[in-house]
């Protein structure tokens, strides 16, 4: 069994409290990844509709921007950015970015975080929405980035023809990209 803490109150709590929870926490976020893959198993043949399951939507995506020659970081962003859609039906983008974040560079996490609105380019006129709603972001840096995440991976990984892809082909690069946070407000106690 775990040890634990002591007080009932956490402004009563003590440095051995803390120190008992911190030693807690390092084991349980070393098991992140191995979580966050799991999580992503809840997409497999859910196909809201789709020609593919989201599950394989997320493969496909991460696959494509892993032959374009993107970085892991990348790849890893391109195979978690649907992973709200399950918790966060109507902000799958802001759920999926959430997770990622402590993770991420800036611009990766503004790509997914915004790539839902980029997305819509090729849908939204088919719902009763603007199709341009994109353009409210045409002054940030992140702009192009994600007009091309958008036109080179998450738009083209659709193909119900293509074999069947396994989470197994990314675990290694999400257990590094989960490794180790980069921008947490608790990084200081986890260093």
């Amino acid at each position: 069994m775990a040890e634990t803490a002591s007080f009932k109150v956490m402004s009563e709590s003590t440095q051995q409290d803390w120190n008992v929870i911190i030693g807690e926490q390092m084991k349980f976020m070393s098991g992140l990844a191995d979580r966050i893959l799991d999580h992503m198993k809840l997409l497999d043949a859910d196909y809201g509709g789709f020609p593919v399951d989201r599950l394989q939507h997320c493969l496909q995506t991460a696959e494509l921007a892993a032959e374009d020659g993107k970085d892991e970081e990348y790849v890893v962003c391109g195979l978690l950015h649907d992973i709200g859609d399950t918790l966060g039906s109507t902000n799958h983008a802001d759920v999926g970015a959430a997770i990622l974040q402590p993770f991420v560079s800036e611009e990766n996490h503004w790509m997914v975080k915004h790539h839902g609105i980029f997305q819509g380019y090729n849908f939204f006129h088919y719902i009763g929405m603007d199709r341009d709603l994109r353009e409210q972001f045409r002054g940030s840096p992140n702009f192009d980035r994600t007009e091309e995440f958008i036109e080179k991976y998450d738009n083209r990984a659709f193909d119900f023809d293509k074999p069947k892809l396994t989470l197994e082909t990314f675990a290694p690069m999400v257990q590094r990209v989960f490794a180790r946070p980069k921008n947490s407000p608790y990084q200081a106690a986890i260093e």
